[in-house]
C-alpha cells in the first residue's frame, strides 16, 4: 500500500469531526486600519487564521476584516491564547515569530525567547554538587526568564502593524472582563489530580484562587473573568511596553521569584534590559522549495532544513513503498536530533554552526552514516565534513528534554503576507506563579541542568543574559517562484521538531491535505527510541513495522501535537488545527 493511504490517511469521520470550525462565541468589533498600497499583482487566494481556540481565532480575523497586517492579526490572537488556554503560552513568557511580507519579498525572525537573569552562572540548577532534577528546577523562583511576548509584540508591530497599536488588544480585554468560557482542555488539565500534584499551582495563593476557586478546579463551561489580565493589557494598549517592563509589574514579577522555594534572582534591572532579537530566517532549499524558519537558539532553521535534506538523500530514489518512507524520516530525524542535541544554543553566547548543519555538503556526508535501527544515534562533525576543523569534541551533548507548554499560531492576511509564531511558557502552566493576571514562565528549565558532561561543556549551560535553546520551530515555506506555499508549525515540546517536519514532508512530498498531514500518526525518532502515536488512524501499524525492522518503539498515546497548518493551493488557502486540541482554521469572508 502506499503511504499516504496507509500512513498518512485521513482519519475516521469521528476524529475529522473532531476539528471542524467551532462558531465563534463572541463578536469583536476593531477599528479600521489605514489605507495600504496595493502589491503589484493583487493577492488572491484570500486570507486565513489557524490556532488552538476559536474565540482567538475570531480576533484575528476580526482584525483582517478591517484591512489589519498578520502581525497586527497575530497580536490579537495570542493575547486571547493567553486568557483562555493559560496552560499553554501567554504574555509571561515568551515567543519566535516569523514574518514574510510579500510586497518586499523579505522574511525575518523576530525573536522574543526569554532571557536569564544577569546573576546567574552555569551552575543555576546544581546545588551543593548534585544537579536538580526537573520538578525541583521548574517549581522554583529559579527556572523564570525575563518575559519576551510583550517586547516582541511592539518590534514586529513596529515594522508590520496597519491597526492602531492599542486596538489589537481590545479582544482579549473585552473577553477577560466580561469572562471566558472555561473549554474541556483547560477543566481537564485542572483537574487532573497527577499533573496538579507536579505543577503545584495550588499551592500559590493567586493561582490558586484563579483556577481552584473554592478549592475546587474550574469546570466545563464556567465563565472566568480575569480583571487583573484586563488591566495588565489595557496600561500596554496605552502605555507601550514601558508599562509591562518598568514600574509596578517588574517590581512584582521580581517579588514573586523572591518567594521560596529556591527563590530565583531575576531583578527589575533584568526585566528592564530585555530586548527582541530581529534575526534573519535559517532557510535552506529541499526539492523545488525554500524552508525558512527561527535560527538558533531556536531549533527550528536547522533541523527542519537537516530533515528534510537527510530524508530526500536516506529515500532511495525508486522508493515506492510504505516502509521505505517511514523509515527514511525516522532515520533523518535520529541524524538532525543528534545534532540539535551536539550544537544549537544561544549563537550570540557559543559557537553554533547552523549553515554548516544545513549545508548540502554536509548532509551528503551525514546520510551515509545512518546508526543501526537499535543503535542511539552520535552527532556529526560538519568540520572534517566541509575541510575545517573538528567541532564535535567542542560541546558536551545535552538531552534536555523542554516540556510541552506552548501554542502555535498560522495567519496568512488578505495582502498574502504571513506569520507563523510559536509562543510558550515552557511547562503546562509555566513556573505556576501567577502576577497581574497573567502565570510566569519557567523557560530556563529548557537550558541543560548539567553545564558540563564528559568534562566537557555543554553549549546549552545557562548563563547571564542567554537565551535557552528552544525546540519551538515557527516554518514558512515557498515555492520554486519564491511564492508562499506553506505556513506551519506546532507546540509540543522536544517533540515540536518531528511534528513540524512531518506536516512539511507530508504536504510536500506525499501530496496530504493540511488536514490528512496533521491528522498522520506522529513519529518522534529522538536518541535511542522512536516513538509512535498509535491512538489514531495508522499508528499502530506504523509501530509494528518499525519494531519488525529492529528499531526500538515505543507506544505512544495522547499525543501532545497542536499543529496549525495553511497551504496555498491553486483554489486558494487550505487550511487544518490539530484535532488533539481544541484549534480551529478559518478562512475570512
Amino acid at each position: 500500500m502506499s503511504v499516504k493511504s496507509i500512513l498518512f490517511a485521513g482519519a475516521s469521520a469521528l476524529f475529522l469531526a473532531a476539528c471542524q470550525p467551532q462558531a465563534p462565541t463572541e463578536d469583536v468589533e476593531t477599528p479600521p486600519a489605514p489605507p495600504v498600497e496595493e502589491a503589484e499583482a493583487a493577492w488572491t487566494k484570500g486570507a486565513m487564521v489557524a490556532a488552538a481556540d476559536a474565540r482567538a481565532v475570531e480576533a484575528g480575523l476580526a482584525v483582517l476584516r478591517n484591512g489589519g497586517h498578520a502581525v497586527d492579526a497575530a497580536i490579537a490572537v495570542h493575547t486571547v491564547l493567553g486568557l483562555v488556554e493559560p496552560q499553554s503560552s501567554g504574555i509571561g513568557g515568551g515567543a519566535f515569530m516569523v514574518v514574510y511580507d510579500r510586497v518586499s519579498g523579505e522574511t525575518v525572525v523576530y525573536d522574543g525567547r526569554e532571557t536569564a537573569p544577569s546573576a546567574i552562572d552555569e551552575n543555576l540548577f546544581v546545588e551543593d554538587g548534585e544537579v536538580l532534577g526537573f520538578l525541583d528546577a521548574w517549581q522554583s523562583g529559579k527556572s523564570t526568564g525575563v518575559p519576551g511576548a510583550i517586547a516582541l509584540y511592539k518590534t514586529a508591530h513596529d515594522a508590520h502593524g496597519r491597526m492602531d497599536w492599542a486596538s489589537n488588544f481590545d479582544a482579549a480585554i473585552s473577553l477577560a472582563e466580561t469572562g471566558f468560557e472555561v473549554s474541556p482542555r483547560l477543566a481537564g488539565i485542572l483537574s487532573n489530580d497527577r499533573l496538579r500534584q507536579f505543577t503545584r499551582i495550588d499551592d500559590h495563593p493567586v493561582s490558586a484562587a484563579y483556577f481552584y476557586p473554592d478549592g475546587e478546579p474550574l469546570e466545563v463551561g464556567d465563565v472566568r473573568d480575569n480583571p487583573d489580565y484586563a488591566e495588565t493589557l489595557r496600561r500596554v494598549a496605552t502605555e507601550g511596553t514601558d508599562a509591562f517592563y518598568k514600574g509596578e509589574i517588574p517590581e512584582a514579577i521580581v517579588a514573586t521569584l523572591a518567594e521560596e522555594p529556591r527563590p530565583g534572582s531575576l531583578s527589575v534591572e533584568d526585566i528592564a534590559a530585555y530586548e527582541v532579537k530581529v534575526r534573519p530566517p535559517l532557510c535552506g532549499e529541499w526539492r523545488d522549495y525554500k524552508i525558512c524558519s527561527a535560527p538558533p537558539p531556536s531549533s527550528g532553521g536547522v533541523t527542519m532544513n537537516a530533515i528534510t535534506g537527510l530524508y530526500e538523500r536516506i529515500l532511495p530514489l525508486d522508493a515506492d513503498s510504505w516502509e521505505e518512507f517511514v523509515t527514511a524520516f525516522v532515520d533523518a530525524q535520529r541524524l538532525a536530533y543528534a545534532d540539535r542535541d551536539h550544537y544549537v544554543a544561544d549563537a550570540d553566547f557559543v559557537q553554533v554552526p547552523a549553515a554548516d548543519l544545513i549545508n548540502p555538503k554536509y548532509l551528503d556526508v551525514r546520510a551515509g552514516e545512518v546508526f543501526a535501527p537499535d543503535a542511539i544515534p552520535t552527532p556529526g562533525d560538519p568540520g572534517v565534513a566541509l575541510g575545517g576543523n573538528p567541532m564535535v569534541g567542542m560541546w558536551g551533548q545535552d538531552p534536555t528534554e523542554d516540556a510541552p507548554g506552548t501554542t502555535h499560531l498560522s495567519i496568512v492576511d488578505a495582502e498574502g503576507n504571513a506569520v507563523s509564531m510559536t509562543a510558550t511558557v515552557e511547562a503546562a502552566f509555566g513556573n505556576s506563579r501567577m502576577v497581574n493576571g497573567f502565570l510566569l514562565n519557567n523557560e530556563l528549565t529548557d537550558f541543560a541542568r548539567e553545564p558540563r558532561k564528559s568534562n566537557l561543556p555543554v553549549a546549552n549551560a545557562p548563563g547571564p543574559g542567554k537565551r535557552p535553546r528552544s525546540s519551538m520551530s515557527p516554518t514558512i515555506i515557498f515555492d520554486e517562484n519564491g511564492d508562499l506555499k506553506m505556513v506551519t508549525g506546532s507546540p509540543g515540546g522536544n517533540s515540536i521538531v518531528a511534528y513540524v517536519a512531518k506536516s512539511i514532508i507530508a504536504v510536500i512530498d506525499w501530496g496530504d491535505t493540511a488536514y490528512e498531514a496533521i491528522a498522520a500518526p506522529n513519529i518522534i525518532a529522538r536518541g535511542e527510541f522512536v516513538g509512535v502515536e498509535v491512538d489514531v488512524p495508522g499508528g499502530m501499524e506504523t509501530a509494528t513495522m518499525l519494531a519488525e525492522a529492529g528499531y526500538k518503539v515505543q507506544e505512544r498515546r495522547g499525543e501532545n501535537s497542536g499543529l496549525h497548518v495553511i497551504i496555498v493551493t491553486d483554489e486558494g488557502l487550505d487550511g487544518g488545527a490539530d484535532p488533539r486540541r481544541e484549534g480551529v482554521a478559518l478562512a475570512l469572508e
